[in-house]
């Protein structure tokens, strides 16, 4: 199998179907509410995760913008990796079909490829030579894109602490309601600079649900700020009810003295990640 091949099956799971871990607390989620909008909400969801299984079909038809993460092995060729990522771009974007993008912020012109200035964004990062190629594809909505948001603490909201961390998240997540499409899962990353808080916030959406944080202040405060969201009763697509969010990832960066920057990244609940590792034409996906 060659790498676009593998690349383009992977847009292709991406684009039609949610992790394992997702769907189940999907479920869970429904379970858990009454009788009403919400439930029913979560049902139609759920159905519609179903049909878009069955039938390789989107699950949304806002396919998003592809953010992938790339582990290179020592001595392989990033600019060979970057050219099957645009093939395979083009390509899922005829035949799953994905819905085109990449439109040119100065003219407003849609390349009808997904292919842009920047798009699709790719992250490298060298592991040992022995090592299979991973990639790692994010199909990044722009509903839930519109309502994260980045705080420079101190501001009204606390100081510079964790407590001032969670107050962002917070304001955040009450000030998206349901335009974000809740329950998803939010990611947070806190320090400086910008640029870096704001990648490490979406790296924390390719986390599993399961994930435990390493540093025990942050597992706290992951637990502490998933039960003070959903107890917002914001509820799936603001009907309110008891899940507005499945999980909150949180991570923290080193930082410039005269910096702290919090960073929130929104997924609605259509979170698409999926990964692949290749080596020797050989694919296998997780």
């Amino acid at each position: 199998m060659e790498l676009r091949d593998a690349l383009t099956a992977l847009y292709q799971r991406a684009a039609t179907s949610v992790p394992a871990d997702i769907e189940r607390a999907l479920r869970g989620a429904e379970r858990k509410e009454a009788e009403g909008p919400a439930r029913a909400a979560l049902g139609m969801i759920l159905g519609n995760l179903s049909v878009a299984r069955n039938d390789l079909a989107p699950l949304c038809q806002d396919t998003g913008t592809p953010v992938f993460f790339v582990g290179r092995p020592e001595g392989m060729s990033e600019r060979s990796i970057r050219d099957a990522i645009i093939r395979a771009t083009k390509s899922a974007t005829a035949s799953i079909p994905l819905r085109a993008n990449a439109v040119d912020s100065l003219t407003g012109k849609n390349s009808g490829n997904n292919i842009g200035s920047g798009v699709p964004v790719i992250h490298f990062r060298e592991v040992e030579r022995a090592e299979p190629l991973a990639v790692q594809l994010l199909l990044k909505g722009g509903g839930s894109e519109n309502v994260g948001r980045t705080y420079s603490l101190p501001s009204g909201l606390r100081e510079r602490d964790l407590g001032g961390v969670k107050a962002c998240v917070l304001d955040c997540v009450r000030a998206a309601q349901g335009k974000g499409c809740p329950p998803g899962v939010i990611g947070v990353a806190f320090g400086s600079p910008r640029q870096l808080v704001v990648e490490k916030s979406f790296e924390q959406l390719l986390r599993p649900l399961d994930d435990e944080n390493p540093v025990p202040e942050l597992r706290k405060a992951e637990r502490q700020l998933l039960q003070e969201i959903n107890a917002t009763g914001i509820g799936p697509m603001g009907f309110g009810g008891k899940a507005t969010a499945l999980g909150v990832k949180v991570a923290a960066v080193s930082r410039h003295p005269a910096s702290f920057f919090v960073d929130v990244s929104y997924s609605c609940w259509a979170l698409r990640r999926s990964r692949l590792t290749f080596k020797e034409g050989v694919a296998k996906f997780d």
